[in-house]
């Protein structure tokens, strides 16, 4: 049922029944052998902050997906999918990788009514750089335009800056990275070259052994079992506005964003209401679709990954609403959750 405030169409799907675990078949339970298994306590261990940077749009986000495992940030075609300071952690031996993956440094949209919403996520990036014990700077390779030449300004000077030259499985003929990596290396003092395609989990691996070194000898930040520092309601979110942006494509501006207005546990069931928001009313027509067909789909196809990654049920309700001049008010995108 709708909310008594809102008037726009409503997407939902209804979860399969849930075994209720209370009435599952008995089953013996292992004795207790009283032998207690000991946590690993490394003697040495290290941990640091690694940025990953980079103009819009250049496989960020992937990269940090495949390095963790799992998904933590999400990716379209779309120029800022990303607008948030997304952290993701992996832990390997006596090493945790805390990454942190930023919006792409905004130098394009800068038409009237963004302004607000570009200005917040150009100062994630700036702040992300100042905190962090290694960057990594991420282009395609064998390509360096002016969007990657205004990120490149930004690194800060003395710290350790590995060059990830992505989507190598592009490139026809390797020994043509040679002079373009010589040009790469006259623009700025990189602590390593690193060529990978952002999607092989055989790179990643080679590019956590490349930048282990870098980091400080301290303890770990988080637990050895974390993922990510965000919470469920926040991953709930950046879901939804995935399969917004993938499946509306072009036709929706990127000012669009995605409001978690419920998000209870039940068990196994997690019900979620959400809030497409949009700038104008042809962007609301653009979002429902045909009868209701895309608002559908998107729903659907957001409730499955979330079932997927949460290993649970989910019963998603969404609606979509029009509120003007969002992206320029410092108030409403506080309350959207930008920081």
């Amino acid at each position: 049922m709708l909310p008594p405030d809102a008037d726009e169409l409503d997407a939902s799907d209804e979860p399969e029944d849930i075994e209720d675990p209370d009435e599952s078949d008995d089953t013996d339970e292992p004795e207790d052998d009283g032998d207690e298994t000991a946590a690993i306590v490394h003697e040495n261990p290290h941990c640091g902050l690694i940025a990953i940077v980079g103009r819009p749009n250049v496989g960020k986000s992937t990269l940090l997906n495949t390095l963790i495992g799992q998904k933590v940030s999400i990716t379209s075609r779309k120029a800022q999918t990303t607008r948030h300071r997304i952290t993701g952690i992996c832990t390997h031996g006596d090493t945790q990788f805390v990454f942190v993956d930023t919006p792409g440094f905004q130098t394009r949209h800068t038409n009237r009514g963004t302004s607000a919403l570009n200005r917040n996520l150009n100062k994630t990036v700036q702040s992300v750089l100042g905190d962090v014990d290694v960057v990594l700077f991420v282009v395609e390779a064998g390509r360096f335009g002016p969007d990657d030449a205004k990120v490149l300004a930004l690194l800060p000077p003395g710290r350790p800056t590995l060059l990830v030259a992505n989507k190598l499985d592009m490139v026809q003929r390797r020994a043509d990275l040679m002079p373009w990596l010589q040009q790469m290396q006259a623009r700025h003092p990189f602590t390593e070259f690193v060529p990978l395609t952002a999607t092989k989990e055989e790179d990643t691996k080679r590019l956590l052994n490349i930048v282990r070194p870098y980091l400080p000898e301290q303890p770990w930040y988080y637990d050895e079992d974390a993922l990510t520092d965000r919470s469920d309601k926040f991953l709930a979110a950046e879901l939804i506005r995935e399969k917004l942006f993938r499946l509306t494509g072009d036709e929706l501006p990127y000012t669009s964003t995605v409001q978690i207005d419920k998000y209870e546990e039940e068990g196994r069931l997690r019900r979620i209401a959400a809030t497409i928001i949009v700038e104008r009313d042809s962007h609301k027509g653009i979002v429902i679709g045909d009868g209701g067909e895309r608002l559908k789909r998107i729903g659907t196809e957001a409730r499955v990954e979330l079932e997927k990654l949460g290993d649970c049920k989910v019963f998603l309700e969404l609606w979509v609403k029009v509120r003007s001049g969002w992206a320029d008010d410092e108030k409403r995108l506080k309350s959207y959750g930008y920081e």
